[in-house]
């Protein structure tokens, strides 16, 4: 039975009325440590400095401000609530949208208002048994121990078989967190073959897809979605499978229907944006990005790429026919606040205003196009970080657009010199440009790198480093040999680095220091700038 004197309880609800109902319901169950918020930024700020036992959360707090699946989203990501605290989601709404937006992000119980006394304690007295039936694994879990997870998990098994269900989440998670991923497969099967669950579709599909089986992947996602229409996870992972083979219409059908099914989430928004972008239907790029920017400003996801791709759609979705008053004004908004919130990043600065000079030229504006497009080019001169392909390939095409060839030209070499190894990006170029010196610069790298992969493979280490070596003096610049001669150089110098390799670690790292977050390498150079320079 729930001990209420000895649990902690935090209420946040904008209305005050709410909060004090709540407070009194539990003090009546005998409760004496009850904290109330009135928003989510002070439930945050509340958490960063007491752990409570149980957190009832109201999912609308207000225009403008953070709601219920934020404020979850933004607890378990900086670790502000323990595995061990009950999460209570607690809304009048009851429409498919927030009820699936809130599932999604996993919370301990959904209550819906109004509610009683005795339906809050029923509540928390089944939340509580759960929690400390699995305690020794929620704890393993806030210590990041996968391998104590597993131990745990079979401990409670062994007690009673018949615990082995509330196990197979933790179990799978464990798995794949110790990268046991073969095990993890013919596990998720397993439960498939006696238990569909949504959960275990979802993960056995992303399981594949990432190990570069997108057919068998793909086959998983559509019994998942046969069985449970209403999941939108299941698309959002049908849709990166789809993707990965080349069928980005279908992808996009995928994302709407996500969309449709659960619209608050921002990050869903925004891919849904990127992809409709690439397939040229503007008007569903705008009105996915439109969305993302509107519910991104109180989320951890505000992203100034989805300002600037709500800013690219509209201009695009405009093409040859000018821009009103409107859309201008809305361009202008969103990339001020691009501007404005990114003061020290030269790259978004720079994007910020070829974007607008490229809108202003639309709209019939070219001298102050021009001027915009200086100011651009001022700081492009001054800027050490790299751009993302993406960005390279955007700002090169504002560059053309605006008169600027010559600087179009060399973002595109730098985007060749930087990202050459990739294929992709070089038939993306292919596209922008016929210019020899562009396309063939990259040739010689790329193949001394081929082979110096082939050699490190092979344990020819001294071989593959000559090779990396070479690469790296024809692209100083280019980010996979980079890290690959960093890399073959600290393999080679083992666990005793002479002052030699370590200096020459250090300037391969230091060389590609620009790398975009975003990037799918940003992780390893990361742990190889660790090893070099430390924390």
């Amino acid at each position: 039975m729930l001990q209420y004197g000895q649990k902690s309880f935090l209420i946040v609800d904008d209305f005050t009325d709410f909060r004090t109902s709540a407070r009194s319901m539990l003090r009546e169950l005998g409760a004496r440590d009850v904290d109330t918020a009135d928003s989510g930024e002070q439930a945050l700020r509340m958490c960063a400095q007491k752990r409570y036992d149980f957190i009832l959360q109201d999912f609308h707090l207000g225009d403008g401000k953070k709601n219920g699946q934020q404020v979850l989203e933004d607890l378990i990501l900086d670790k502000l609530i323990s595995h061990e605290c009950g999460f209570l989601m607690v809304t009048a709404e009851s429409s498919q949208a927030i009820v699936l937006s809130t599932l999604e992000h996993e919370p301990d119980a959904y209550l819906t208002k109004p509610f009683n006394r005795v339906g809050l304690a029923q509540r928390l007295e089944k939340l509580l048994q759960r929690k400390t039936l699995l305690k020794p694994i929620l704890q393993a879990l806030d210590r990041g121990r996968p391998a104590e997870v597993m131990a745990a998990c079979a401990a409670l098994c062994k007690q009673d078989p018949r615990f082995a269900p509330l196990c197979l989440r933790y179990r799978a998670d464990a798995l794949r967190d110790l990268g046991r991923f073969e095990e993890l497969e013919k596990f998720l099967s397993s439960i498939l073959a006696s238990r569909p669950q949504p959960w275990v579709y979802s993960m056995l599909g992303s399981v594949l897809h990432k190990r570069g089986q997108n057919d068998q992947a793909k086959g998983v996602y559509e019994q998942a979605l046969k069985a449970f229409p209403i999941m939108p996870g299941l698309y959002d992972g049908m849709a990166d499978v789809l993707v990965a083979q080349g069928d980005n219409k279908r992808a996009q059908h995928m994302l709407e229907e996500a969309v449709r099914l659960s619209p608050l989430a921002v990050r869903r928004q925004a891919a849904l944006g990127k992809l409709a972008m690439g397939n040229d239907d503007f008007e569903s790029a705008s009105k996915a990005f439109r969305h993302a920017v509107s519910q991104g400003q109180s989320s951890r996801y505000k992203d100034a790429e989805t300002n600037l791709g709500l800013a690219q759609a509209l201009m695009s979705k405009n093409a040859g026919f000018g821009l009103d008053a409107r859309t201008r004004v809305e361009i202008n908004t969103v990339l001020s606040e691009v501007a404005k919130e990114n003061g020290e990043d030269q790259g978004l600065q720079v994007r910020a205003r070829l974007m607008k000079a490229a809108s202003l030229q639309q709209a019939g504006d070219p001298e102050t196009a021009a001027k915009l497009t200086e100011q651009a080019m001022q700081r492009l001169d001054n800027m050490d970080q790299f751009f993302s392909v993406d960005a390279a390939l955007t700002v090169a095409k504002q560059l053309q657009q605006l008169g600027q060839e010559a600087a179009g030209t060399s973002i595109l070499k730098g985007c060749v010199e930087t990202y050459g190894d990739d294929p992709k990006v070089m038939q993306s170029v292919a596209k922008m440009t016929d210019d020899p010196t562009v396309l063939g610069a990259v040739t010689e790298a790329v193949d001394l790198n081929r082979q110096g992969v082939r050699c490190y493979q092979a344990g020819q280490l001294d071989e593959a480093l000559g090779m990396f070596r070479r690469a790296l003096s024809l692209q100083p610049k280019n980010i996979s040999i980079a890290l690959n001669t960093a890399q073959a150089l600290l393999r080679i110098a083992g666990e005793s680095p002479s002052p030699e390799y370590m200096l020459e670690c250090r300037s391969c790292l230091q060389s590609v220091a620009g790398i975009p977050a975003s990037d799918s390498r940003y992780e390893r150079y990361r742990k190889l700038h660790m090893r070099v320079f430390g924390a």
